[in-house]
């Protein structure tokens, strides 16, 4: 099959739609296929775009045998809801002025969601070529901006709400991350045959166990202490601020040290939050490099998965979890819904209440007590993973289901 797909983040961008989009399209060219992924300048979180793409309208390459399509767009920092807003905008407009053209002969074209502004590019696309578009659903776009409170005017709720079930009906298949999602989907009316469920997952060759002592704890002197990591973006969705106030709870524990690395819509307000405390006992680093990821992952003694206390968010499931099992390392999870029962089936976790600090700092210092309850989950993680969420096997499953519906 030939296969485009469109998504407005991809390497070297640090985030789960660049990592999801990056080895599913490799799995797919290792199998024989042909793909093609659009997508804009990288600038995404920090709104900076490198030397070599800044400037330009458009730019080819090819990564690891994909073809890579840039295009221009509104490059803006992870912060600010308006911005964001033109940005996303901006993609939408440009991978139909600069994308298209540039498109060859394809079978079927993917397009990943948030925001669905860039979901009207595939409809376009998706006419003028003749083929039928993938809607892949990685959020509830834009229910989780409601959930949040970012969006309350009623009108522009149901407005938004219209637009994004049209775009459903007119997608010849829609493919979600999480299997409630899917039930959100039937339930508001989706017929069941149109909508599959192809989870996240971990590249188990690429994130796999590795030494404890490692570079990342040479680079910052974390010597022999327990390092807490939380990794990933640090925004309005992930209760980051519930982080810093174990770090607080725990600063009496100067064995024990606190590595968050990550950027978003609420880097600054976290920074200056760690400020307020004086507490020595965090580290915060920007975001990291995915090359990276697996050092940051095999130095940490415990892994960080929290998520805000939101109804809508039991319906996620964060795909830094596959990663971090796959690591073999523990997880402490702050999360409701399918997350948790995910996690608690594998075995990898010690599961507390989102937004609890009290109870995360309890669970923390248990982890550290118990080191051989901590390596048997590490083991359980890893098993758990490569049973059940090999990106591999799901890159095969998702290929069947694109040549269901194929021109």
């Amino acid at each position: 099959m030939n296969i485009i797909y469109l998504c407005q983040y991809f390497l070297p961008e640090p985030a789960a739609p660049s990592a999801r989009l990056y080895d599913l399209s490799n799995a797919w060219v290792h199998a024989g296929h042909k793909v093609t992924v659009l997508t804009g300048m990288p600038n995404h979180p920090t709104g900076v775009v490198p030397e070599r793409y800044r400037g330009r309208l458009i730019a080819r390459e090819s990564v690891d045998g994909v073809t890579v399509l840039r295009n221009w767009l509104y490059a803006t920092p992870n912060q600010g809801f308006f911005k964001k807003t033109l940005s996303h905008l901006s993609f939408m407009i440009s991978a139909v002025a600069f994308g298209l053209p540039r498109l060859g002969k394809a079978d079927v074209l993917i397009v990943s969601s948030p925001t669905f502004l860039s979901v009207f590019s595939a409809l376009v696309i998706s006419w003028f070529r003749n083929i039928p578009f993938v809607f892949e659903v990685r959020d509830l776009w834009p229910a989780v901006f409601v959930d949040l409170g970012v969006i309350t005017n009623p009108i522009l709720v149901r407005f938004l709400e219209f637009w994004e079930m049209f775009l459903y009906r007119r997608a010849g298949l829609v493919v979600t991350v999480t299997e409630s999602f899917r039930r959100l989907l039937i339930e508001r009316g989706i017929s069941s045959q149109k909508v599959v469920t192809i989870s996240n997952g971990a590249n188990l060759d690429f994130f796999s166990v590795g030494a404890r002592d490692n570079v990342v704890r040479s680079e910052h002197d974390l010597g022999d202490r327990f390092v807490v990591s939380y990794l990933g973006a640090h925004g309005i969705s992930h209760g980051v601020d519930t982080v810093l106030r174990a770090a607080e709870i725990l600063k009496h524990r100067k064995d024990i040290v606190f590595l968050l690395a990550g950027e978003g819509a609420m880097k600054r307000e976290l920074l200056a939050l760690k400020e307020s405390m004086v507490i020595d006992n965090v580290f915060m680093l920007g975001a990291q490099p995915k090359r990276r990821m697996p050092d940051f992952y095999h130095a940490s003694d415990v892994c960080l998965v929290p998520l805000r206390d939101v109804p809508l968010f039991e319906t996620f499931v964060p795909s830094k979890m596959f990663e971090i099992m796959a690591c073999g390392v523990p997880i402490v999870a702050s999360v409701r819904g399918e997350a948790r029962a995910i996690l608690a089936r594998s075995g990898a976790a010690r599961l507390v209440t989102p937004e609890n600090a009290s109870a995360l700092a309890q669970a923390i210092e248990w982890m550290e007590s118990h080191p051989r309850e901590r390596e048997r989950m590490g083991v359980a993680g890893r098993e758990f993973v490569c049973e059940h969420y090999d990106r591999g096997k799901m890159a095969s499953q998702y290929a069947q289901v694109l040549a269901d519906i194929a021109k």
